[in-house]
């Protein structure tokens, strides 16, 4: 039996050691404030936005029942957007924490997210404020942190099943670096330079592959994995962007809605021993199974979905 039964833990833990590793091996200018200041941010209004929910989806007779709190995924965006997301101003990372929170409630369609969250909080606060950046070269090329990202990375994704995703996403972009790299005829230095980002690695392993938010079918993912590493080439070496992965995946997000409905599948669930979230038939309850179980006959008609 693994020692996190949930794979949600694993992916909780890693980013934590991302975090001490940067902080203690790379040069960042990250305050402890800020990062409290996502962590309490995404945890409160994910507290808050659910209370709201379960309140107006619930009748009166039944509406005084606690929902249960997802504080793992608050906790993984919190620990994303203190990784990628850089600012000196606490109001705007508490900005960008509440606006990556919402959007799970915001924009969702039986139950699932349009937008990665910290993805969407990020791209959200630069263009509402036009404060806060992302750093894409705070890793460096160095080829450890490629080797840490691509164990750890592979560890999660080998629970999800989502391998496919980062493959198709770094391999079509691959191939677009290469070939322009020969069209021009630079050295293997300038392919190597791209590709060994510890950023681009981060972002193919743990962002574009949330299963809460990316297509269900896997040649879905395939394809629309592929996109956005088309977008990304373009934007990076004919429009200069260098965030150009942030930008591409809050582009095309909204193409997994048409994806899931010319492809269906079954839909990602995540399971834990203690707690079973169903997300068939776009339901995912907010409440305890004995509760839960006891609420069935008057929330059926009504429930839908929950972030």
């Amino acid at each position: 039996m693994p020692a996190f039964p949930d794979a949600r833990d694993y992916q909780i833990l890693f980013l934590s050691l991302f975090l001490v590793l940067g902080l203690s091996t790379r040069d960042w200018t990250l305050k402890p404030e800020i990062i409290a200041t996502a962590i309490v941010t995404c945890l409160v209004v994910q507290v808050i936005i659910s209370h709201v929910v379960s309140a107006i989806r619930l009748p009166s007779s039944v509406s005084s029942a606690r929902p249960s709190i997802n504080v793992r995924s608050p906790l993984i965006t919190a620990l994303g957007l203190s990784l990628l997301f850089r600012t000196d101003r606490l109001d705007i990372m508490a900005l960008a924490a509440g606006l990556a929170i919402a959007s799970k409630f915001v924009f969702q369609f039986k139950g699932k997210h349009c937008f990665n969250p910290a993805n969407f909080g990020i791209v959200a606060t630069i263009l509402l404020s036009h404060s806060g950046w992302v750093s894409p070269g705070q890793w460096g090329e160095n080829a450890w942190y490629v080797a840490v990202f691509l164990a750890t990375g592979g560890l999660v994704l080998q629970r999800v099943g989502r391998w496919d995703t980062s493959i198709a996403f770094l391999g079509v972009y691959g191939l677009l670096e290469v070939g322009r790299n020969l069209w021009l005829g630079w050295t293997w230095d300038v392919v190597g330079h791209r590709l060994m980002s510890g950023s681009l690695i981060l972002f193919a392993l743990f962002m574009v592959t949330d299963p809460r938010s990316i297509p269900n079918a896997r040649i879905g993912r395939l394809l629309w994995a592929g996109a956005i590493a088309v977008l990304t080439f373009i934007l990076r070496n004919y429009y200069f962007v260098s965030t150009a992965v942030f930008w591409a995946l809050f582009a095309l997000s909204p193409v997994t809605w048409l994806l899931d409905w010319w492809l269906p599948a079954e839909r990602f669930a995540w399971r834990s021993s203690s707690t079973i979230q169903v997300e068939q038939q776009g339901v995912n309850s907010p409440y305890p199974p004995p509760l839960e179980a006891a609420l069935v006959p008057q929330i059926a008609p009504l429930r839908s979905d929950a972030a």
